[in-house]
C-alpha cells in the first residue's frame, strides 16, 4: 500500500452551518458530532490505510492555518490553499499532477473533509478494494444505499439486480439531484445509490481523462513545475484561477468509458449537510429534543439546541433549530435547515462582513 495517497477536499464554507460556520472557522473544522472536528475524524478514519505523510489537503486561505493547527501530523507543506475556488475537477487535477511528479505509480483516493462514517473498519475495506480496482486503470466511484428518497444528493445508476457488496460494477449513468417523485422511483428500483463524492484512480489515469474531456484545464495544470520546484507556488497562483470552474462529475465521470462503481454495504454514511443532519445523528430525549444538560424544556418536541455555556428554556415549541454564538443567534424551522445558507447570502448583500 506504499503507493496509496489521499486527497482531502476542504475548501467549502459550510454556509448551512451558520452562525457557527464562518469563513475562518468553517464546517470542516467544527466538532459538530463528537470530540474531534470533521476533518480530524476524516484523517483518523484514513490513518490505518493512508498514513498522514501521504495525505494532501486542499482548502482556502481563510482555513489553511486552522487546518494546519488541527492536523499537526500532516506535513504543513501538503496543506494547500487554492488561489481561487474552481470546483473539484481542477482541484483533483492539481493533486494528481503533484502526486505524479513524486510517484509515477501513485494511486489516489479523494475524500470530502466533512462527512461522518459510523463503520470505519468496513469503510477501509471498501477503500482498499477501490484502490485495487483503480490500480487496473479504472475510475472508481462509491455508491451509498439510499435510506430515504433524498432530493439533495446526486445518484449513481448501477445495473439491474445490483446488491451491496465489494464487487466493482459498470456505472450506467449519473443522475443529478431529483425531484421527490423521481427520488421515490430511484429508491423503489433498487439500482440507484447515493453518490458519496469519494473517488479512486491512478494519478496518471485521471490526468489522461482530464486531457480527453477537459483539455484546457489539463494543459494549464500540465505546465506547472514539479511539486518540489521553488517556482511551484508562484506558478500555481497565476495558473489555477485560469482553470475552468467545473466538478469532476460533469467534467470526466459522466463522459469517461472506464468508470466503475462499488455499491457499498451499510457504512452509516452521512454528509452532515445541515443542522438537521446533526440533529438526526445525536441522542434525543424522550420528546425528541437534542439539547445539553442545562436546557429546560416544557411541552416542547423535536428541537435542536446548540448554545454552549448558556441555559436555554423551551416552552411550547416544536421542530426548531436554535444555535447561539457570541455575536449571532439562529432560530429556524428544522424543515428549512437547508435554507440557512440563504441567511448568509442576505448578510453578504448587506455587507455585514463581521458575521461571515
Amino acid at each position: 500500500m506504499a503507493n496509496y495517497y489521499g486527497l482531502i477536499l476542504a475548501g467549502g464554507r459550510g454556509t448551512r452551518f451558520w452562525p457557527r460556520s464562518r469563513r475562518r472557522h468553517s464546517k470542516q473544522v467544527l466538532n459538530v458530532v463528537g470530540d474531534r472536528s470533521l476533518i480530524q475524524a476524516t484523517v483518523d478514519r484514513l490513518a490505518p490505510l493512508i498514513p498522514p505523510e501521504r495525505l494532501w489537503v486542499l482548502t482556502n486561505e481563510h482555513l489553511r492555518s486552522e487546518i494546519a493547527c488541527q492536523l499537526p501530523e500532516v506535513p504543513k507543506r501538503q496543506i494547500l490553499a487554492e488561489p481561487a475556488q474552481r470546483n473539484t475537477a481542477p482541484a483533483i487535477g492539481l493533486a494528481a499532477h503533484i502526486l505524479q511528479s513524486i510517484d509515477r505509480d501513485a494511486l489516489m483516493g479523494v475524500f470530502p473533509s466533512d462527512h461522518v462514517i459510523g463503520n470505519a473498519p468496513l469503510c477501509r475495506r471498501i477503500f482498499h478494494k477501490a484502490f485495487q480496482e483503480a490500480a487496473a486503470g479504472k475510475l472508481v466511484v462509491l455508491g451509498i444505499p439510499p435510506r430515504w428518497p433524498e432530493t439533495g444528493y446526486g445518484y449513481i445508476e448501477f445495473p439491474r439486480g445490483t446488491k451491496p457488496g465489494m464487487t466493482a460494477l459498470p456505472v450506467r449513468s449519473f443522475r443529478e439531484k431529483p425531484d421527490l417523485a423521481t427520488a421515490r422511483r430511484y429508491l423503489a428500483s433498487g439500482r440507484f445509490f447515493w453518490n458519496a463524492g469519494m473517488f479512486f484512480w491512478r494519478a496518471d489515469a485521471i490526468l489522461e481523462a482530464l486531457r480527453q474531456h477537459l483539455p484546457r484545464t489539463a494543459t494549464l495544470l500540465a505546465a506547472l513545475p514539479p511539486w518540489r520546484s521553488r517556482k511551484f507556488a508562484v506558478s500555481l497562483s497565476g495558473t489555477f484561477p485560469r482553470c475552468e470552474n467545473i466538478s469532476i462529475d460533469y467534467a470526466v465521470l459522466e463522459r469517461a468509458s472506464n468508470v466503475v462503481g462499488i455499491a457499498c454495504e451499510e457504512i452509516r454514511w452521512n454528509d452532515v449537510g445541515s443542522w438537521n443532519a446533526v440533529y438526526e445523528l445525536l441522542p434525543q430525549d424522550a420528546n425528541g429534543n437534542v439539547v445539553d444538560g442545562k436546557a429546560v424544556c416544557r411541552d416542547s418536541r423535536g428541537n435542536f439546541v446548540d448554545a454552549a455555556g448558556k441555559t436555554i428554556a423551551l416552552l411550547g415549541v416544536e421542530n426548531l433549530i436554535i444555535v447561539d454564538t457570541a455575536d449571532a443567534l439562529l432560530v429556524a424551522d428544522r424543515a428549512r435547515a437547508q435554507q440557512v445558507s440563504e441567511i448568509v447570502k442576505l448578510l453578504e448583500e448587506q455587507k455585514r462582513e463581521h458575521l461571515l
